[in-house]
């Protein structure tokens, strides 16, 4: 029986049972109630689904990747960094807060106030910047809920740490300020994740005192957290995963292959109640999910029935499905199900369907070493990135990194701003737009690196040059963005002479989209030549050019 058949016996009205082969072993899950709708838990149902046009048109969207991990300063996957001995996170750990058996990452999230946070101001920020919808963390792989969770009740933002339900918060910044309102879910991968907090140093002082990553409830008796179950946010009352490579074996057993630890089926029906909970109080417009393809596929049906029970949710509210539900790593029927997530990466050709690449301008959690090295991603580079993803079909959701406090430092802030400057200059150059015929010419895709795991090619091909040209159109406009200002005076472009096959009308205008200034050109029988005013406009690393014929 392969994946997909094992899928489709779960798929019914019904709920019955859903069988799935583990690697020569079968599981059976009890199927949930999904939302009354024609979207059933499977690949063949919604394959069905139809992007909606907010989320084509608005082609840039920003992201707030914030909770506790933000709060020690120190980068991405601090969680679970934190308990690998001998790395830099773990020195940083022990220097700072002491040895995680005394102080573990459940004391971090008992130490993050989030008391400098203004939702309103970020939001209208990321708003003036050109963001045309905004995305909030609901929970990362350190499984804290960043709302009122009714199935996390205690580990959650409400109960401890900030002690405020970080999801409204953004959520009424957002509708305030007009954006559609999007979440990203991680939690699913907390069971192999944390797997790391159930080690023990193998050297010093300390060697062999376990970690706190298989403390109980009973253990808390005299502690500040007396009273709650410590395995209710790590669950590690489970053996770790075979095969492990180093510290980490998490990486190839993403979608929980390569002798994963398998959660058990109480933790996945969690999970489902969780994110079906968080989508029924918030109405998110977009669900983000950190996984391949959905959450626990293919070891369970959990991801296809939260999938479907948003889309039928939709569909009763709008008449039409409203929501967007991305994924990553998608084989071709399941990126037809659900928009399709690259990571740090883009496509190198124009895709048949809507997708989107995330990335950020530092690393996803704050890291005060990117902020003293200045090493944040420019604003010519995010705007080069978002013009050559929407070229293609996509869009660019932007992570900016949120320090602990819940305020983003002054260097971010200006590089969000100068991202605003090129936006409202050239915006209409981006939204709305479809792909044209072709994406784009010149040097730099040559150089484009190849797609890996769930992407991870940005930044591998060369700079991009005023040689290199990237198009889309709307209501019978080609825009035609050069990718740097051309010191010669003159833009080139082959793909619009005479004699292409691309585009045979005959050119009538051509203008600078930042300044509406016409401009002079020539269309010879092999490239069309347009020749650039003498003065820069602001932010001309990327001058869009109106081709009206």
């Amino acid at each position: 029986m392969n994946r997909r058949n094992a899928l489709k016996l779960g798929a019914s009205a019904l709920a019955g049972l859903y069988v799935s082969p583990i690697w020569g072993q079968y599981k059976i899950c009890n199927a949930a109630i999904r939302a009354n709708g024609p979207f059933e838990p499977s690949w063949d149902s919604l394959e069905k689904y139809i992007v909606p046009d907010w989320f084509r048109d608005a082609k840039f969207g920003m992201w707030a990747h914030w909770g506790p991990q933000c709060e020690p300063e120190a980068g991405d996957w601090y969680g679970r960094g934190m308990y690998e001995e001998g790395s830099w996170q773990y020195k940083y750990h022990v220097e700072k807060y002491g040895h995680p058996s005394k102080f573990g990452f459940k004391d971090i999230i008992k130490v993050w106030k989030a008391d400098n946070w203004n939702p309103e101001a970020l939001v209208n920020l990321y708003k003036d910047a050109g963001a045309k919808y905004f995305m909030a963390m609901a929970n990362h792989h350190d499984n804290l809920d960043l709302y009122d969770s009714k199935y996390q009740p205690n580990w959650n933002s409400t109960k401890l740490g900030p002690e405020k339900d970080i999801i409204a918060g953004w959520e009424k910044a957002a509708r305030k300020a007009g954006l559609p309102f999007a979440v990203s879910v991680h939690a699913a991968h907390a069971w192999n994740w944390f797997d790391t907090s159930q080690g023990a140093d193998k050297n010093g002082a300390l060697a062999g005192v376990p970690y706190d990553g298989k403390l109980t409830k009973a253990d808390g008796k005299g502690t500040w957290w007396e009273g709650l179950a410590p395995q209710e946010l790590y669950a590690q009352n489970h053996p770790l995963s075979e095969n492990p490579s180093g510290n980490s074996s998490v990486h190839s057993q993403w979608n929980w292959g390569d002798g994963a630890s398998l959660p058990s089926q109480e933790y996945i029906e969690k999970f489902y109640n969780r994110t079906v909970d968080l989508i029924d109080k918030y109405n998110p417009d977009m669900v983000y999910f950190d996984d391949t393809a959905l959450p626990f596929w293919p070891i369970s049906d959990a991801g296809l029935r939260i999938a479907a029970y948003l889309y039928n949710k939709s569909l009763q509210k709008h008449k039409t499905v409203q929501t967007v539900v991305t994924g990553k790593i998608l084989d071709e029927q399941q990126r037809k199900a659900m928009v399709w997530d690259v990571e740090r990466g883009q496509s190198n050709s124009i895709e048949p369907l809507p997708w989107q690449t995330d990335t950020c301008i530092g690393n996803w959690h704050y890291d005060r070493g990117v902020y003293n090295r200045k090493h944040y991603k420019s604003a010519k580079t995010v705007i080069h990135t978002l013009i050559d993803v929407v070229s293609k079909n996509g869009n660019l959701m932007l992570n900016i990194p949120v320090r602990g406090d819940g305020t983003i430092d002054e260097l971010e802030r200006e590089i969000v701003t100068e991202i605003g400057v090129w936006m409202t200059l050239n915006g209409k150059s981006i939204y709305g737009t479809r792909p044209w015929k072709i994406f784009g010419e010149g040097p730099q895709q040559e150089s484009a690196g190849a797609l890996t795991a769930q992407g991870f090619n940005e930044g591998k091909g060369k700079p991009y040059t005023a040689a290199d040209i990237r198009f889309a159109q709307k209501d019978k406009i080609l825009y035609a963005t050069v990718m740097d200002w051309p010191e010669n005076g003159r833009a080139v472009i082959k793909s619009l002479g005479k004699s292409s096959p691309y585009y045979t009308k005959k050119i009538r205008q051509i203008s600078l989209v930042s300044t509406g200034e016409k401009l002079k050109f020539k269309q010879h029988a092999d490239a069309l030549e347009v020749y650039f005013p003498a003065a820069k406009p602001k932010a001309s690393y990327a001058s869009a050019l109106e081709i009206i014929s």
